[in-house]
């Protein structure tokens, strides 16, 4: 009897050669995904995290070992605590404004009225609008002279408020227009998630006598505990990493009053050339 052959006729040696095939297949296939995540995603991270270090202006300028110098420097730093207070507070107007806003839009779209077409449209156009556009637009509405807004409130007999201007009013302005732009995201969601909800679950609900009321506390809102898991982490991640709109529309002014990580990051790196502190906010 030929050894090699029982051996080959085993079965948990064919069973692990299947599984070490497997992994290697497996591995070959994450393997792209591995390296482009190690080359944008994890390299990056662990380079910044490395300049926070230093003092150096960027590019090939000469840097200075400084240790701990920048991150001590950042916790006394009052306009650093500022813009995370603010990134704090548009975490919590994303996950408690924009959220419930979009479930609201949601259940609209579901409702039996007319021009639910129209109003899909409508309420989805600001998201697929450019973030600098959105930020433009706005400046020219929040205008103290001319805007609609301010027209408006003169309508009520109030005086034009600086909207952009002052420093009680700028953040709500800016939040504004986020909620405005981003909760058409979380709607889609949730008409998504809406459309699996099985059919018959309403039906026999209307047979048992619940109301419309009762059926999306008993039935809507506890099949969209998931999707509203996931649009809460979404909202907490988009809301640290928000930049543009911000700089767009007030550059982190008046006072730092609107100042976030990524306007006072970008000030530090790209403004002030200093790459290493600004390394130390990114870490």
């Amino acid at each position: 009897m030929n050894p090699e052959v029982g051996v080959e006729t085993n079965p948990n040696v064919v069973r692990k050669k299947q599984k070490q095939k497997q992994a290697r297949t497996i591995l070959l296939f994450v393997l792209p995904g591995l390296l482009v995540y190690s080359v944008f995603i994890l390299y990056p991270i662990l380079a910044t995290f490395n300049y926070s270090f230093f003092n150096f202006s960027g590019g090939q300028s000469q840097r200075t070992f400084v240790g701990l110098s920048n991150y001590t420097t950042l916790f006394a730093d009052q306009t650093f605590w500022q813009a995370l207070k603010n990134n704090s507070f548009i975490i919590l107007v994303s996950v408690f404004v924009q959220i419930p806003l979009g479930l609201m839009m949601a259940l609209v779209l579901f409702s039996p009225i007319k021009g639910v077409k129209l109003l899909n449209v409508l309420y989805f156009l600001p998201y697929l609008m450019s973030t600098v556009a959105i930020g433009l637009l706005w400046i020219f509405m929040f205008d103290p002279m001319n805007g609609p807004v301010n027209q408006v409130v003169k309508l009520f007999g109030q005086n034009p408020i600086p909207w952009l201007a002052d420093k009680n009013t700028a953040m709500i302005a800016v939040l504004l227009v986020i909620v405005w732009q981003f909760a058409p995201f979380y709607m889609i969601l949730f008409k998504a998630a809406m459309v699996g909800i099985p059919d018959e679950l309403y039906e026999a609900a209307r047979i048992d006598g619940a109301n419309g009321t009762q059926q999306f506390f008993y039935i809507t809102f506890p099949s969209l505990i998931p999707t509203i898991v996931t649009s809460s982490i979404l909202a907490v991640v988009g809301s640290l990493k928000q930049f543009d709109i911000f700089y767009i529309m007030t550059g982190g002014g008046p006072g730092n009053s609107t100042e976030i990580l990524g306007t006072y990051m970008f000030k530090q790196g790209f403004i002030n050339f200093n790459m290493g502190y600004a390394s130390t906010i990114a870490a």
